[in-house]
């Protein structure tokens, strides 16, 4: 189904700045609006359910499975994470343009339902950064931040599988490349024709 809104799908290794560079886009552009996760996971630091994610038990989880209510879901670092296909139609069919932070398995499985996404892979400028990154968090064990530079190498494998890659290396140059991403997609034909289906046909344009 075609929706006037648009879907960006953002997925990147654990550290590699994903987070902080849609909560900077979103800061700046008021038309992009987060797609609220479920997980379960527990909360870190500050986190809020509703918020951040929606912090469910594994039972609740299995049953939304069971009822086919996410577009996406998987395993990612021993917790289990999915996406509400409904959410992400209804605020779609209003206009807005959602933004995904999922992983690379979910991003394929969102491409498959949603054609139309827009899929962005983050990558770090060298293994060293990345490391580093992990461990100047502070919220990880050294055991953990091994998995997820194991976990890491296994991801970036799939980037060819993505429609833009954004080397994080410098976060003001790579926040200026998420938004020349998400300011092109709104002028492809294909998006400007669901957005402004009006004007189209005020101009008899087929």
């Amino acid at each position: 189904m075609e929706y006037p809104g648009n879907l960006f799908v953002v997925a990147a290794p654990s550290g590699a700045g994903k987070s902080s560079l849609v909560k900077a886009l979103m800061e700046l552009d008021s038309r992009v609006q987060p797609s609220v996760s479920h997980t379960t996971r527990p909360p870190r630091g500050q986190e809020k359910h509703g918020r951040e994610y929606f912090f469910v038990s594994p039972q609740e989880f299995d049953a939304m499975v069971a009822a086919d209510a996410f577009v996406e879901w998987a395993n990612v670092h021993s917790n289990r994470y999915g996406t509400s296909k409904k959410a992400i139609e209804e605020r779609m069919a209003m206009g807005a343009d959602i933004v995904l932070e999922i992983d690379f398995q979910g991003a394929i499985q969102v491409k498959n339902i949603f054609a139309n996404a827009v899929c962005i892979f983050i990558l770090p400028p060298s293994w060293e950064e990345l490391r580093s990154r992990l461990e100047r968090r502070g919220e990880d064990a050294p055991e953990i931040i091994e998995m997820r530079m194991r976990n890491a190498a296994q991801e970036v494998a799939h980037v060819d599988k993505f429609d833009f890659v954004i080397i994080n290396e410098s976060f003001d140059r790579a926040l200026f490349d998420l938004k020349a991403i998400v300011h092109a997609q709104r002028l492809r034909l294909v998006a400007q024709r669901r957005a402004r289906a009006e004007t189209f046909k005020a101009l008899d344009i087929s």
